[in-house]
Protein backbone atom coordinates (compact mmCIF):
# COMPACT_ATOMS: atom_id res chain seq x y z
CA UNK A 1 0.00 0.00 0.00
CA UNK A 2 1.14 3.55 -0.57
CA UNK A 3 2.61 5.35 2.13
CA UNK A 4 -0.17 7.56 3.08
CA UNK A 5 -2.50 4.97 3.72
CA UNK A 6 -0.19 2.59 5.20
CA UNK A 7 0.28 5.60 7.89
CA UNK A 8 -2.89 6.48 8.60
CA UNK A 9 -4.37 3.00 8.39
CA UNK A 10 -1.48 2.15 11.04
CA UNK A 11 -2.60 4.62 13.67
CA UNK A 12 -6.10 3.43 13.67
CA UNK A 13 -5.01 -0.07 14.63
CA UNK A 14 -4.11 1.69 17.49
CA UNK A 15 -7.98 2.44 18.47
CA UNK A 16 -9.24 -0.53 18.50
CA UNK A 17 -9.79 -0.17 22.43
CA UNK A 18 -12.17 2.77 22.11
CA UNK A 19 -14.65 0.19 20.20
CA UNK A 20 -17.24 -0.60 23.00
CA UNK A 21 -17.57 -4.53 24.00
CA UNK A 22 -20.94 -4.21 22.67
CA UNK A 23 -19.69 -3.50 19.02
CA UNK A 24 -16.62 -5.88 19.48
CA UNK A 25 -19.05 -9.04 19.92
CA UNK A 26 -20.54 -8.25 16.64
CA UNK A 27 -17.50 -7.49 14.70
CA UNK A 28 -16.26 -10.91 16.46
CA UNK A 29 -19.01 -12.82 14.82
CA UNK A 30 -18.25 -11.59 11.67
CA UNK A 31 -14.61 -12.94 12.26
CA UNK A 32 -15.82 -16.10 13.37
CA UNK A 33 -18.05 -16.63 9.93
CA UNK A 34 -14.66 -15.35 8.29
CA UNK A 35 -12.69 -18.34 9.83
CA UNK A 36 -15.16 -20.60 9.36
CA UNK A 37 -15.25 -20.28 6.13
CA UNK A 38 -11.00 -20.21 5.50
CA UNK A 39 -11.35 -23.09 7.39
CA UNK A 40 -13.26 -25.49 5.15
CA UNK A 41 -11.18 -23.94 2.29
CA UNK A 42 -13.65 -21.58 0.78
CA UNK A 43 -12.84 -18.76 -0.69
CA UNK A 44 -14.99 -15.59 1.22
CA UNK A 45 -16.82 -12.84 -0.31
CA UNK A 46 -17.75 -10.06 1.57
CA UNK A 47 -20.70 -8.00 0.91
CA UNK A 48 -21.72 -4.75 2.65
CA UNK A 49 -25.04 -3.96 1.72
CA UNK A 50 -26.99 -0.59 2.19
CA UNK A 51 -30.04 0.57 0.95
CA UNK A 52 -28.37 3.09 -2.27
CA UNK A 53 -25.22 1.78 -2.31
CA UNK A 54 -23.75 5.18 -2.27
CA UNK A 55 -21.57 5.69 0.89
CA UNK A 56 -21.51 3.40 3.77
CA UNK A 57 -21.86 -0.07 1.29
CA UNK A 58 -18.72 1.26 -0.57
CA UNK A 59 -16.54 2.39 2.70
CA UNK A 60 -17.02 -1.23 3.93
CA UNK A 61 -15.89 -2.17 0.51
CA UNK A 62 -12.42 -0.28 0.79
CA UNK A 63 -12.15 -0.79 4.14
CA UNK A 64 -11.93 -4.41 3.55
CA UNK A 65 -9.49 -4.66 0.79
CA UNK A 66 -7.71 -2.06 3.15
CA UNK A 67 -7.69 -4.11 6.07
CA UNK A 68 -6.98 -7.66 4.00
CA UNK A 69 -4.03 -5.99 2.32
CA UNK A 70 -2.73 -4.43 5.40
CA UNK A 71 -3.10 -8.05 7.13
CA UNK A 72 -1.66 -9.94 4.05
CA UNK A 73 -4.45 -11.68 4.41
CA UNK A 74 -5.61 -13.89 0.59
CA UNK A 75 -8.52 -15.46 -1.07
CA UNK A 76 -10.72 -12.98 0.02
CA UNK A 77 -12.35 -10.35 -1.59
CA UNK A 78 -15.08 -7.35 -0.71
CA UNK A 79 -18.19 -6.02 -2.66
CA UNK A 80 -20.96 -3.79 -1.92
CA UNK A 81 -24.52 -3.22 -2.99
CA UNK A 82 -28.21 -1.92 -2.51
CA UNK A 83 -31.33 -2.35 -2.39
CA UNK A 84 -32.00 0.81 -5.18
CA UNK A 85 -29.58 2.21 -7.39
CA UNK A 86 -28.23 5.82 -7.57
CA UNK A 87 -24.58 5.91 -7.48
CA UNK A 88 -21.77 6.86 -5.47
CA UNK A 89 -22.08 10.22 -3.49
CA UNK A 90 -19.53 12.56 -4.31
CA UNK A 91 -18.22 13.32 -0.62
CA UNK A 92 -17.69 9.91 -0.41
CA UNK A 93 -15.41 9.88 -2.71
CA UNK A 94 -13.85 12.58 -1.43
CA UNK A 95 -13.25 11.01 1.97
CA UNK A 96 -11.39 8.10 0.19
CA UNK A 97 -9.00 10.68 -1.40
CA UNK A 98 -8.51 12.07 2.16
CA UNK A 99 -7.58 8.90 3.39
CA UNK A 100 -5.04 8.75 0.50
CA UNK A 101 -6.30 6.51 -1.83
CA UNK A 102 -6.61 7.45 -5.51
CA UNK A 103 -10.18 7.76 -7.33
CA UNK A 104 -10.67 7.62 -11.13
CA UNK A 105 -14.13 8.57 -12.34
CA UNK A 106 -15.03 6.36 -15.43
CA UNK A 107 -17.31 7.95 -17.45
CA UNK A 108 -19.57 10.63 -17.46
CA UNK A 109 -23.21 8.87 -16.86
CA UNK A 110 -25.78 9.33 -13.91
CA UNK A 111 -24.06 6.37 -12.16
CA UNK A 112 -19.97 6.46 -13.26
CA UNK A 113 -17.63 3.83 -12.00
CA UNK A 114 -15.34 5.00 -9.83
CA UNK A 115 -11.79 3.14 -9.59
CA UNK A 116 -10.22 2.82 -6.24
CA UNK A 117 -6.28 2.24 -5.99
CA UNK A 118 -4.01 2.66 -2.62
CA UNK A 119 -0.50 1.15 -4.23
CA UNK A 120 -1.76 -2.58 -4.43
CA UNK A 121 -1.76 -4.55 -7.53
CA UNK A 122 -5.75 -4.75 -7.69
CA UNK A 123 -8.17 -1.46 -8.07
CA UNK A 124 -11.65 -1.80 -6.30
CA UNK A 125 -14.32 -0.43 -8.86
CA UNK A 126 -17.30 0.87 -7.28
CA UNK A 127 -20.50 2.41 -8.60
CA UNK A 128 -23.73 1.87 -7.49
CA UNK A 129 -25.80 -1.49 -7.76
CA UNK A 130 -28.64 -4.33 -6.86
CA UNK A 131 -27.83 -6.95 -4.09
CA UNK A 132 -28.36 -9.39 -7.08
CA UNK A 133 -26.12 -7.34 -9.59
CA UNK A 134 -24.34 -9.88 -11.99
CA UNK A 135 -20.95 -8.50 -10.33
CA UNK A 136 -21.85 -10.24 -7.06
CA UNK A 137 -20.84 -13.73 -6.82
CA UNK A 138 -23.10 -15.87 -5.99
CA UNK A 139 -21.26 -18.42 -3.82
CA UNK A 140 -19.04 -18.15 -0.26
CA UNK A 141 -21.15 -14.48 0.59
CA UNK A 142 -21.04 -12.83 3.62
CA UNK A 143 -23.75 -10.65 4.29
CA UNK A 144 -22.58 -7.82 6.11
CA UNK A 145 -25.54 -4.54 6.35
CA UNK A 146 -24.53 -1.24 7.17
CA UNK A 147 -27.46 0.35 7.72
CA UNK A 148 -30.66 -0.40 9.24
CA UNK A 149 -33.23 0.19 6.15
CA UNK A 150 -31.47 -2.60 4.21
CA UNK A 151 -31.58 -4.80 7.41
CA UNK A 152 -34.98 -4.48 7.62
CA UNK A 153 -35.95 -3.99 3.58
CA UNK A 154 -33.44 -6.11 1.73
CA UNK A 155 -34.91 -9.15 0.80
CA UNK A 156 -33.55 -12.56 1.12
CA UNK A 157 -29.90 -12.72 -0.34
CA UNK A 158 -29.47 -16.78 -1.62
CA UNK A 159 -26.25 -16.73 -2.38
CA UNK A 160 -25.16 -15.71 1.61
CA UNK A 161 -24.13 -18.06 3.68
CA UNK A 162 -23.77 -15.41 6.93
CA UNK A 163 -25.84 -12.41 7.27
CA UNK A 164 -25.15 -10.08 10.00
CA UNK A 165 -26.02 -6.55 10.91
CA UNK A 166 -23.56 -3.33 11.81
CA UNK A 167 -25.32 -0.36 11.22
CA UNK A 168 -23.55 2.74 10.65
CA UNK A 169 -25.28 6.50 11.22
CA UNK A 170 -25.63 8.02 7.70
CA UNK A 171 -23.48 10.72 6.68
CA UNK A 172 -25.71 11.89 4.44
CA UNK A 173 -27.73 13.69 7.63
CA UNK A 174 -24.81 16.47 7.12
CA UNK A 175 -25.37 17.17 3.39
CA UNK A 176 -25.43 21.13 2.64
CA UNK A 177 -24.11 22.02 6.05
CA UNK A 178 -20.77 22.43 5.85
CA UNK A 179 -19.65 19.95 7.55
CA UNK A 180 -19.66 17.08 4.96
CA UNK A 181 -15.84 16.83 5.13
CA UNK A 182 -15.85 15.79 8.04
CA UNK A 183 -18.37 14.03 8.64
CA UNK A 184 -17.70 11.44 5.74
CA UNK A 185 -14.28 11.24 6.51
CA UNK A 186 -15.27 10.00 10.40
CA UNK A 187 -17.69 8.12 9.18
CA UNK A 188 -15.06 6.40 6.87
CA UNK A 189 -12.51 5.79 9.74
CA UNK A 190 -15.06 4.29 12.23
CA UNK A 191 -15.79 1.58 9.58
CA UNK A 192 -12.45 1.41 8.73
CA UNK A 193 -11.12 0.77 12.14
CA UNK A 194 -13.91 -1.96 13.54
CA UNK A 195 -12.77 -3.48 9.76
CA UNK A 196 -9.27 -3.51 10.79
CA UNK A 197 -10.75 -5.12 13.97
CA UNK A 198 -12.36 -7.89 12.48
CA UNK A 199 -9.46 -8.76 10.19
CA UNK A 200 -6.94 -8.76 13.39
CA UNK A 201 -8.89 -11.51 14.70
CA UNK A 202 -8.63 -14.12 11.90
Amino acid sequence: MNKIVTEKISALTMQYDGISSERKAVLKKIALCINEMKASGSEVNLLYVCTHNSRRSHFGQVAAALAAAFYGITDMHSFSAGTEVTAMNHNAVNALTVLGCEVLKEGDSNNPNYRVSFGVETDIVCFSKMYNDTTIPKHNLIAIMTCTNAEQNCPFIPAARYRISTPYADPKQSDGSGQEAQTYYERLTQILTETLYIFSLL
